[in-house]
């Protein structure tokens, strides 16, 4: 992976937590416009995933997330409750992590 941009991933999972792939969504800047829930739910949709725990670096190293990446993770939780897969976590990865859940952000 190319870790001086950053890169967003989707971890998909079965019913029993368990990895089925882990597809590249995207890589560039994480934006509204590259990181479409389109985009993000058709592998979980393809590959039946029941769950799914998003993640993505910050080139920076800086953890925190933005106000987009808040942005984003909101409208991707709001389209897997209508599909009907959960959302279990976003982790911003740098110097260090930063997980969604843990701060009870999602």
């Amino acid at each position: 992976a190319n870790l001086d941009r950053e890169n967003f991933v989707a971890v998909l999972l079965n019913t029993k937590n368990e990895v089925i792939e882990f597809p590249t969504i995207s890589v560039g800047t994480l934006s509204a416009s590259l990181v479409h829930p389109r985009e993000v739910f058709k592998p979980a949709i393809r590959a039946s995933a029941a769950g799914i725990v998003l993640a993505h670096n910050h080139p920076s190293g800086k953890v925190g997330p933005s106000r987009e990446d808040r942005e984003v993770t909101g409208r991707l939780k709001e389209a897997a409750e209508i599909i009907g897969i959960e959302v279990l976590d976003h982790v911003i990865l740098g110097d260090g992590y930063f997980s969604m859940k843990e701060h009870g952000i999602l």
